[in-house]
């Protein structure tokens, strides 16, 4: 569900009509419909069954709209805190149960999750329009707006009355009542077709297996992805196999370090091939339905294609300030990529391997060529990256730059056996927020790492809400003699979450709709971008860098290696991603409404970006889900380079002041981790770093420059 800024799914400070007698016996029964009664009103997950969903969002739709109509026939004339507050006050039970279904949808999903998101998603979009196509809601916001420069209003309170009348704009506030009809078809088909793009990526994943029956065939791979492979199988009752599948613990080993090019090539078939094969998981047909549906959407709503519609409300403002960004990196990139290649078909020359390099050669001999020049070994390094010791030193980098604490809540409800809950707490031992954390994958959960949250925040009135965040990850899991031992990939994705999760958790922000991560997409990023930078720094590696079997700190001679070796095969990395972003683009550029041939406009925007037939776009079209499983980066995946402008220039600050110079890292958390959406996002950088931001730090971050 996609949020609006007031918040479509929560409730507030109208008084609720008298439940009736039937009501009330589904509150007994039905958790959602009652104040939790546990520690932080953490939700009670063991309580929380299928059938409790519907009848939850029925009610809270319910609860929201009185509260809307009690907004709407105010006789008072419009105010910030009659108006927008209440708004953004408003759907407070919708909000609790829709956060609960969207986290668990994701990460617990089964065919009953799968019924229930089919009737869920479109109640819960049409609920959404009905509020932002009310003339009588919109009349006050305009009211507001149009006064909001001259009656004495916060910074805040402008900027939340500004993104109100917008999102109201932008959903077909200011279009005729026929006009209207239709964009309410369209967000539910919009709705529709997201699910079930999703639904076919995860069920394909789920199917798709890499059988092997002679264990000769896993020379070069690491003891423990056979390990895993060897329990997947044992699992499947296949004992004595060994079972690869497409999510990233399996397939990123066994394409880096198997021998044997034959498996390489299937697996990396496999996955590029992924809900693009003649079965019924092809999202072939969903692209081009989204792509016309989306279409219609912006031009109804006055842009010419739907990627002009989703930058104007971002920092970018524009199209062309997005793409211009992308080709000052694109360039650079393919050069590299060019060198790269060079690299690693003399490597193969050399050691007797007649063969040209292919995709599925990449991150093959990408690692023969970074052991050969930086001596870096997978299986020397991964032993002192133990996922509880990762975990030490994310929360040990917390507490240097912002003085809270994580004390683990072991009682506390948790939505699957392998989650963790903490109690987080500040300097004085205050509590501000609970963190929960579900590192593993299993068949129920999507691939890919996020971050989200249960309960946001807000400080209304004397009233303290504190939030309830998590992570989750999809990171190489323990087997039977051996605990979770991390790539440097996962590593950095790890701190990369977990900067997501500090700026929902230290959010001050007043209003619910301005608090944490509720902030323009191409600024999100920026905290979860930045603290990755703290995952490979010498101080912070000896403090959580201890081999798992021997405590022994990380070596000084591994740390300068791994540092050494820290832009290598930027060239891939940064390819692959600024493709991608391209691609997006030029998807959403399209207005024309006709079907396209998927595999066929992929391989056109290939062509015209003249990419190098070695890399692929990190995500291929039918299973781009940032894209077209939500609305949520549609347009958008450019953000993430655009938000690393942004975290490399600050990151400079703290690498000239100590990563840990607490006036730096005071200054980071007020200015954006704390601030969400109170004022402008440039704004809150410049007062944070003192200066612009700058494209050259983070072409010499990834070695382009």
């Amino acid at each position: 569900m996609n949020k609006i800024i007031f918040k479509t799914a929560t409730i507030g400070a109208v008084a609720l009509m008298t439940l009736t007698t039937s009501c009330m016996k589904k509150e007994a029964s039905n958790p959602f419909l009652t104040d939790y009664t546990t520690q932080y009103e953490i939700p009670p997950f063991e309580q929380i069954k299928g059938e409790h969903y519907i009848p939850a969002i029925e009610e809270g739709i319910k609860q929201q709209n009185a509260e809307i109509e009690a907004i709407v026939k105010n006789s008072e004339a419009p105010t910030f805190d009659n108006t927008i507050l209440a708004m953004d006050e408003s759907g407070k039970l919708l909000d609790k149960v829709s956060l609960v279904f969207g986290a668990l949808s994701e990460s617990m999903n089964d065919s009953i999750m799968e019924k229930i998101a089919e009737q869920a998603y479109p109640m819960l979009a049409a609920h959404s329009d009905e509020i932002l196509m009310n003339d009588s809601l919109f009349a006050r916001v305009k009211t507001i707006y149009d006064a909001r420069n001259n009656s004495g209003f916060t910074t805040a309170q402008i900027r939340l009355i500004e993104k109100n009348y917008k999102t109201f704009v932008r959903n077909g506030a200011l279009l005729d009542p026929a006009q209207k009809d239709s964009l309410k078809q369209y967000n539910q088909d919009l709705s529709s077709l997201n699910l079930k793009f999703s639904s076919n990526i995860l069920k394909e994943t789920n199917q798709w297996t890499l059988v092997v029956d002679n264990k000769e065939e896993l020379a070069g791979l690491p003891a423990s992805s056979i390990a895993v492979a060897a329990e997947e199988a044992d699992a499947r009752g296949m004992k004595g196999k060994w079972i690869f599948t497409l999510h990233a613990p399996s397939r990123l080993p066994l394409l880096t370090y198997a021998d044997n090019r034959s498996l390489r090539e299937k697996m990396y078939k496999g996955y590029t091939n992924l809900a693009s094969n003649n079965n019924e998981f092809n999202n072939y047909k969903n692209i081009n339905e989204l792509i016309k549906v989306r279409t219609k959407k912006a031009k109804l709503l006055g842009f010419e294609n739907y990627a002009a519609y989703q930058t104007d409300n971002v920092m970018a403002k524009t199209v062309e300030n997005a793409e211009n960004l992308l080709f000052q990196i694109w360039k650079p990139a393919i050069e590299k990529v060019k060198e790269e290649v060079a690299d690693m078909q003399a490597y193969a020359t050399a050691h007797g391997d007649k063969i040209t390099i292919e995709p599925w050669d990449y991150y093959y001999y990408a690692e023969k060529v970074k052991k050969e020049k930086f001596d870096v070994n997978e299986d020397e390094v991964r032993p002192y990256f133990q996922l509880d010791s990762v975990r030490n030193g994310i929360f040990y980098m917390a507490k240097q730059l912002y003085g809270i604490t994580f004390t683990e809540m072991a009682d506390a409800p948790k939505y699957h056996p392998e989650v963790k809950v903490y109690d987080v707490k500040d300097a004085e031992g205050k509590h501000i927020a609970v963190f929960m954390t579900d590192y593993f994958p299993r068949a129920s959960k999507r691939q890919g790492a996020w971050m989200s949250e249960f309960k946001g925040s807000s400080n209304i009135n004397g009233k303290l809400e504190r939030p309830i965040i998590y992570n989750v990850g999809n990171f190489s899991k323990p087997t039977a003699d051996t605990p979770s031992l991390l790539t440097l990939d996962e590593v950095e994705t790890m701190f990369h979450e977990f900067g997501h999760a500090l700026h929902g958790m230290l959010s001050k922000a007043t209003y619910s709709g301005q608090s944490g991560t509720n902030v323009d997409r191409d600024f999100v990023e920026l905290p979860s971008q930045i603290h990755e930078h703290w995952a490979l720094e010498p101080e912070l590696l000896k403090v959580y860098a201890k081999h798992y079997k021997t405590g022994e700190v990380i070596p000084d001679a591994l740390i300068q290696k791994l540092n050494a070796a820290s832009k290598f095969n930027q060239g891939f990395a940064t390819t692959e991603l600024v493709g991608a972003a391209i691609l997006d683009i030029e998807w959403h550029k399209l207005n024309d409404g006709k079907d396209v041939d998927v595999m066929a406009f992929e391989k056109s925007v290939a062509q015209k970006l003249n990419m190098p037939k070695e890399v692929q776009f990190r995500y291929r079209s039918p299973y781009f889900k940032h894209i077209f499983g939500s609305d949520e980066y549609s347009s958008g995946y450019y953000t993430y380079l655009w938000a690393e402008v942004l975290d490399a220039d600050g990151f400079e600050l703290f690498a000239e002041k100590g990563i840990f110079d607490p006036a730096t890292a005071k200054a980071f958390k007020e200015n954006i981790l704390e601030a969400g959406d109170s004022q402008d996002p440039m704004t809150l950088y410049v007062n944070f770093r003192g200066q612009q931001p700058s494209v050259d730090p983070l072409l010499k971050n990834r070695g382009l420059k």
